[in-house]
This record gives structure tokens, C-alpha cells and sequence, in this order.
């Protein structure tokens, strides 16, 4: 089947005119991804494509160009079928890939949620956010120095490992929730995050908002903290409290004269509807930006979570289409404005803030995922079951390398699902082939593959994935003990490692990293954030 190709060059010239929407998406795998890719590219991998394709896409009718590897690694074609199978019909294949795309001296940015990071690093060098150092921060509480370290990261996040002492308030929350944690305008207001870029946004988002506190961002974050000597917290989960009526009046307040300094627009729901009633012409992103908890217990229809925090720290992990319709819902007037405001200044050219009314947030539990012909299945317990009786037999996860490594079934092998073709030939000849992944999906979409690739062999998908295998308190193997793939499915975080040393100098690489984006966006010329 053929498709549509687009030059380099062209594409260029599409992303330097910026008038259209357009998606740029990479589907090769997100580690590959991370070492090198034009800096609006979507990370959209061959091997989760259908599950995440109509979440990022949300138009089908808009122009999508797919970028691989190039000749030697082509995964565009298939990923266009699939595209077409789903419904999409404005589909080209880069020519060339990523490899024509250098060659024809375009820049390649390494690492991920590029466009995000470097817009932090933008507004610290524009707007001369303040920092403070972890050694000057720990000698100043060490002194006794009142200080109050927000920590502006997702509580997963903060719960693996924090400053000390520190207090759980993620991004979007931090105007929210500030006023009802720090009682007083003289105490000292810290934010962290890992790196840099969630420090700097949350620390300006404060002073923007006119918090009268003195605040800084910590330099480097918990990495920077790590590699002054000092200890850090682990397993911590102290959260900020919700805003009683005082505190949220008078973030409400503030968020009214950031609305109106950086031009955020808020729609009624007469508006929204015409939105809702545009979306075969425009793409349009419903995006609830309070906290995961909050929008478990209810949201508006159709509405995804992207906490406002992280949406402004990888924005590339929400929204697919450039120059796309973003909605962003909230229910206090805070978080939504608070989260706009960056979006505009990223040159988000729609952004809009609706502000819910309880009655309208009638859907409850996570988002819908996409459906899914499933395969024949087998239980953990007759998995169990057919392990223990010697059988030759072939368990395949196909979880993500850090998942495996962190729990699988014992013996099973591990391989990235767009390699299979390649890989497969590495298991034994075997009469039954088991797939599974944490919850399953992902085995019931490679299941048809497999068979293709060994038509005499009984395949099967394990029932509720890895996940149901330990909750039936089967045992787990952990470490990286069968690979068949590479282990570049994902981008590895510095402490991501065992290695102390390893870890302290990746740490150091990618702090480094993201200081020097500043000038790589210069060269490159695609990025066009906004001063205000």
C-alpha cells in the first residue's frame, strides 16, 4: 500500500510557517526517540500506536507526517496502515526519516519533552526567575531560617524521593494551595522539582500570581541536592491541603490578574459548544487540569487528565497537533488560568479556560481507553498451572524494559512488540507462546502479529496481563533476566540506575543538557515563545 511522502524540506517550511495544523509524530520506540529528533516531533511509538494515537489525534482529518528512522529502520509504512486502519486519511511518510532530516541540515534535539524544557529555560533567562543553590538552601535551614520547599512534582514522584522536609503541591496547584499552606507573607517559599524545568515554572507562576513571599527555584532540583552530598527523603508523602474559602478568594484573585497580564480567555459553555460542534474542521483538546483524585470522582465528558503541572512540563505527551484547540477545565477558576497563561506563552495559538460547574462534571473514573479485539486468553493460575508442568512453552512480556525489570513472570522473555518480526527467531521452537503486558493490552494487539509470524504455534494472551498474575500472589522474577530487544524502548532517568556513580554523572549530563537548549532552539529557529 502506497502513501503520500513529504521532503525535509517541505515539512521545514510547513513547521516555519505555523499557520496550519499539523502533527509531526515519531514512531520509533520513546528511547529512541530521545536521541535525536526535530524539535516538534510527537512521540507516538509503533508499538503503543493504537492505543495512543486517538488521544494525541483527536482529528482524524489532520494532516499527520510520520517520521522513522530512515531506509535502514522503516516503521513508517506500518505505521500508516494501522493510522488507516483506525480512521486517519491525511497521512505522508517523512522521506528519509530522521536520517534525511539531518542530512538535509535541519538541528536534532536530543532527549524528551524537548519543546517543554526549553521553554523553561526560556523564561528563567527572560524573566530572571531567582534560585537558590541546594548548599545555600540547606545552610539556611540549618541556621534556622524559616523556609517552606514546595515540591512541584505528581506525588509518585515526590513519594520516591524529596527534600527533606519538603511538602507535596504539583504544578497547577501551586497558586491554588499556596495560601492556605503558608500562612505568612516573610517566610522564604522554595520550588523544586527533579531537574529544572518544573522548579523555574512553579517558582515564576508564584510571582507571577503576586505572591508577596519571597521565592526561588532550587537549582538542579533533587538532582542538583543529590550532587551537593546532602541526603535526600524517601517514601515522604505530606500533601498540601486543599484551599479553604479565604485562601482560594484570594488565589482566585490572582489568578484574575494573570488571566488578564498574559490575555488568557475564558469561554462559556454556549462557547464551548461551538467548539464541540467544530471538531470535523479543528482538533480540540478537553484537558481537566486538577489533580488525578479530583478528576477520578468526576469530570465533564470528554474531558482527559493532564494535571496543569505536567502539562506545561511535556506538553508533547498530551496534545499531538500543532496549532490545535485547547480547552482546559478546572472548577475554581485557578488552575485552568494558571496553566493557560503558560500555554500562551509557549504560543499555544487557542487556548481557552472553562471553568465546570460540579453538575457538569457527571463522568467519574479514568478516561476510556480505545477498544481492542481481543485474543484467545489463558489465567494467571493455568499459566500457573502450565509452567509447573515443563511444558515447552514461551512466555513473551512485552511491558516496557523498566516494568520487566522491575517484576515478570518467571522466565518470560522480554521484547518490544514493533520488533517481534526480528526478534521472535531467538525463542526456542515451542508449542505455545504466552504474551502478556501489565494489564494486557498490549499482548491483545501483538497477538494477531504473532501469529503471522509462527502459524503453527498455539498463541494465547495471559488474562489481565502481569497485573493479574500478581494479584494472585503468583511469585514475580525482577531484573533484565531474558531480553530479546535493545532496552532504548524508553528514555532511562538519570537514577534510573544502580550505579551510583553512573547515576551522579547522568544526573550532571542532563542538567547540563537542559541548560544548553537555550542555544540549540536559537540555532534551529522553530521555537517561537513569547515575553511578556
Amino acid at each position: 500500500m502506497s502513501f503520500k511522502t513529504v521532503s525535509p524540506a517541505t515539512l521545514r517550511a510547513i513547521m516555519e510557517e505555523n499557520s496550519e495544523e499539523y502533527a509531526l509524530i515519531d514512531v520509533r520506540e520513546h528511547g529512541v526517540h530521545s536521541e535525536g529528533h526535530p524539535f516538534f516531533a510527537v512521540p507516538l511509538p509503533l508499538s503503543k500506536l493504537e492505543l495512543k494515537a486517538g488521544a494525541l489525534l483527536p482529528r482524524k482529518s489532520a494532516p499527520v507526517y510520520i517520521l522513522d528512522q530512515g531506509p535502514e529502520v522503516p516503521l513508517g509504512e506500518q505505521a500508516a496502515e494501522k493510522l488507516r486502519t483506525l480512521g486517519y486519511d491525511n497521512l505522508y511518510l517523512v522521506e528519509g526519516g530522521v536520517v534525511g532530516w539531518h542530512e538535509a541540515g535541519y538541528e536534532l534535539f536530543s532527549g524528551v519533552n524537548v519543546p517543554s524544557k526549553a521553554f523553561g529555560e526560556f523564561v528563567e533567562e527572560t524573566y530572571g526567575t531567582p534560585h537558590i543553590s541546594a548548599a545555600d538552601l540547606a545552610a539556611r535551614r540549618e541556621a534556622g531560617e524559616k523556609i517552606f520547599v514546595l515540591d512541584s512534582r505528581p506525588f509518585p514522584e515526590f513519594h520516591r524521593m524529596s527534600i527533606p522536609g519538603g511538602v507535596d503541591m504539583p504544578g497547577a496547584e501551586l497558586v491554588h494551595r499556596v495560601y492556605e499552606t503558608v500562612g505568612d507573607e516573610d517566610t522564604q517559599i522554595v520550588v523544586n522539582c527533579a531537574g529544572r524545568t518544573r522548579s523555574i515554572i512553579g517558582a515564576q507562576s508564584l510571582i507571577n500570581a503576586g505572591v508577596k513571599n519571597p521565592v526561588a527555584a532550587l537549582k538542579d532540583g533533587t538532582m542538583g541536592w543529590h550532587l551537593a552530598g546532602l541526603d535526600l527523603a524517601h517514601r515522604e508523602d505530606t500533601i498540601a491541603p486543599p484551599p479553604g474559602e479565604q485562601a482560594l478568594a484570594r488565589s482566585q484573585q490572582s489568578a484574575e490578574e494573570v488571566a488578564a497580564r498574559f490575555g488568557v480567555k475564558r469561554i462559556d459553555q454556549t462557547a464551548l459548544q461551538s467548539l464541540l460542534a467544530d471538531t470535523e474542521e479543528r482538533s480540540l483538546y478537553l484537558l481537566d487540569v486538577r489533580s488525578e483524585e479530583e478528576f477520578l470522582v468526576g469530570h465533564a465528558p470528554g474531558a482527559r487528565h493532564a494535571p496543569g503541572g505536567q502539562l506545561v512540563q511535556a506538553t508533547d505527551e498530551y496534545v499531538g497537533v500543532r496549532n490545535s484547540r485547547i480547552v482546559l477545565i478546572d472548577d475554581d477558576a485557578v488552575r485552568g488560568v494558571m496553566t493557560a497563561s503558560w500555554l500562551v506563552q509557549m504560543s499555544w495559538p487557542e487556548v481557552y479556560v472553562y471553568t465546570a460547574t460540579d453538575a457538569e462534571m457527571m463522568e467519574s473514573g479514568p478516561a476510556p481507553m480505545p477498544e481492542i479485539a481481543k485474543a484467545a486468553v489463558l489465567s494467571a493460575l493455568e499459566l500457573d498451572a502450565v509452567l509447573a508442568s515443563g511444558e515447552a512453552v514461551a512466555v513473551i512480556d512485552l511491558a516496557s524494559s523498566l516494568e520487566y525489570r522491575s517484576g515478570h513472570v518467571p522466565g518470560a522473555y522480554w521484547a518490544i512488540r514493533a520488533r517481534l518480526a526480528e526478534d521472535h527467531i531467538f525463542i526456542p521452537a515451542v508449542g505455545l507462546v504466552i504474551l502478556t503486558s501489565p494489564d494486557g493490552d498490549i499482548a491483545h494487539l501483538a497477538a494477531p502479529e504473532v501469529e503471522r509470524l509462527r502459524p503453527q504455534t498455539i498463541i494465547r494472551v495471559l488474562d489481565g496481563g502481569t497485573d493479574a498474575w500478581a494479584d494472585a500472589s503468583l511469585a514475580l522474577e525482577s531484573g533484565e533476566t531474558n531480553l530479546l530487544s535493545r532496552t532504548d524502548d524508553v528514555w532511562y532517568k538519570p537514577y534510573d540506575t544502580n550505579d551510583p556513580e553512573s547515576a551522579r554523572r547522568r544526573m550532571q549530563e542532563y542538567l547540563d543538557w537542559e541548560v544548553g537548549l537555550v542555544q540549540q532552539i536559537e540555532r534551529d529557529g522553530l521555537a517561537r515563545f513569547r515575553k511578556f
